[in-house]
């Protein structure tokens, strides 16, 4: 058996319930078998919790304002959605110059409706949100470029 066989092999070993496979052929015998670290696995996002809550004292000893303001940041962000960029170019947040920005702070958005402009190679696309809620945030400035995948709105779920 050649390497590329041998990796394989262990490819589908642990993807199944199989603990142990030899397999013998002329050129010698391979035996592989599966590690029982699941149950080390289980036993690590214990430990991670026991790392979690360790920290959780030292915020305690600070001033009290410290402690509560950071616990409430990531708990309302939780329920955020981004939008994102579908595509590389600029980002606008009208459709034309003269035009009333597409979407703010505060706007109530449904699937199909426009919230930006993406200029991409000549081409202006509209980017349509795929959601519906309200805009927390707008994450790029207007007329600035844009990769893919980029946030560009933080919406908060109807």
């Amino acid at each position: 058996m050649d390497l590329k066989q041998i990796h394989e092999l262990i490819k589908i070993i642990n993807k199944s319930n199989i603990g142990e496979i030899s397999i013998e052929d002329k050129d010698g015998k391979v035996t592989i078998k599966q590690k029982e670290e699941q149950v080390v696995t289980l036993a690590s996002p214990a430990h991670h919790q026991v790392i979690t809550t360790a920290p959780a004292p030292q915020p305690a000893a600070n001033p009290a304002p410290a402690a509560p303001a950071a616990p409430a940041a990531p708990a309302k962000t939780d329920n955020l959605i981004t939008i994102k960029s579908p595509m590389i170019g600029t980002f606008y947040r009208r459709s034309s110059p003269d035009k009333p920005v597409l979407a703010d702070v505060g706007t109530e958005i449904t699937p199909g409706k426009v919230v930006c402009i993406i200029e991409a190679m000549k081409l202006f696309n509209e980017i349509e949100s795929e959601i519906s809620g309200t805009i927390v945030k707008v994450l790029v400035d207007d007329a600035s470029p844009v990769e893919y995948d980029q946030p560009l709105f933080l919406v908060e779920p109807a």
